[in-house]
């Protein structure tokens, strides 16, 4: 960071005003853009990214909240080998590849980073999103990785829980990437039907197909101060209706109000406040018997055979199964 002079008067402490105000410093990377306080890195590191001034709320990697949120900050990675390709061979202002290769140069290797966890002693699976990548966006690969964590946390028994920050679907992939809004949702009906929570926190900012699909499906939705929570956010509405926004619109203190969120938490008292849920919502662990376990228990041999052959079908089809299942025996 570049040196700036700095202005020191006594003029106050003589009972006389200074003929002229001191201007401030202007921002840059370690002050607040709401305060203009300025900090070091290790009061940045300390504090989570949060202004401890004003309670601004800075932009925070996947990582660094898996770090925070994680007893020890120990965590096991899911779906880490798997990476972005270009089935549509796109191509902006430079190649999709080359937009991939530049945002992995950052430190991750998708706007989705899914690990395994304990908080406060509670197990669960975390899938938490970066807009450091591409702007959050939710591509194929961020619909398989969530795929997997909704996945591991039904195989465990555990609560699945989600941090967003999201610009919406990413174009690059098109109609694939809007997929994954489906993917996701059929992903939260196993767990759903696992009988597992499913906890949300939306950070700024939660926006387009991500706040269109799991984003809005929590079965206890939080929100981090000041996040943007909208499928389109205020300048998008304003250019298009030619209509002026409440300053306030979307954000999560608003959302609360209107009963779209369960509560507005800071950054900092995030573990503790999952925690507690954790302890709440603790259940023993329970087997999910396969469908054709089931088939065969009912006297079905023949279909049980079957599904062994068969992937992994959702709940409410296996349930149909098994509802049709003795009337077929009867006829």
């Amino acid at each position: 960071m570049a040196r700036r002079p700095i202005s020191i008067s006594i003029d106050r402490l003589r009972g006389r005003a200074p003929a002229q105000k001191p201007a401030k410093l202007p921002g840059d990377e370690r002050s607040c853009p709401r305060c203009e306080t300025h900090f070091s890195a290790q009061e940045f590191a300390r504090n989570v990214g949060v202004c401890a001034a004003c309670g601004h709320h800075f932009p925070l990697g996947a990582r660094a909240r898996l770090d925070h949120m994680a007893d020890g900050g120990r965590w096991t990675p899911i779906g880490e080998e798997l990476r972005a390709i270009d089935p549509l061979q796109f191509v902006d202002l430079q190649p999709y590849p080359e937009r991939i290769r530049s945002a992995e140069a950052k430190g991750n290797t998708e706007a989705l980073v899914c690990g395994e966890l304990a908080i406060s002693g509670q197990t669960c699976v975390a899938a938490i999103m970066d807009f450091g990548f591409l702007g959050g966006s939710m591509g194929s690969v961020v619909g398989e990785r969530f795929a997997r964590a909704a996945d591991r946390a039904v195989e465990l028994g555990c609560p699945l829980i989600t941090v967003t920050s999201s610009g919406g679907a990413r174009m690059q992939e098109g109609v694939l990437a809007l997929m994954q809004m489906a993917k996701s949702i059929v992903s939260l009906d196993e767990l759903n039907d696992a009988g597992l929570p499913f906890i949300v926190v939306l950070a700024h900012p939660t926006t387009g197909g991500v706040w269109a699909s799991f984003a809005s499906l929590g079965d206890i939705t939080y929100a981090e101060p000041g996040a943007l929570i909208a499928f389109s956010g205020p300048r998008v509405i304003e250019q298009t209706t030619r209509e002026k926004l409440p300053s306030d619109f979307g954000l999560a203190e608003r959302q609360l109000e209107h009963g779209h969120v369960d509560s507005v938490v800071d950054r900092r008292e995030l573990p503790a406040r999952l925690g507690s849920l954790l302890r709440i919502l603790h259940q023993p662990p329970r087997p999910v018997p396969s469908l054709a376990g089931q088939l065969a228990a009912n006297g079905s041999e023949g279909a049980a055979r079957i599904a062994r052959a068969l992937p992994q079908l959702s709940r409410r089809l296996r349930d149909r199964v098994l509802g049709e299942g003795p009337q077929r025996g009867g006829q």
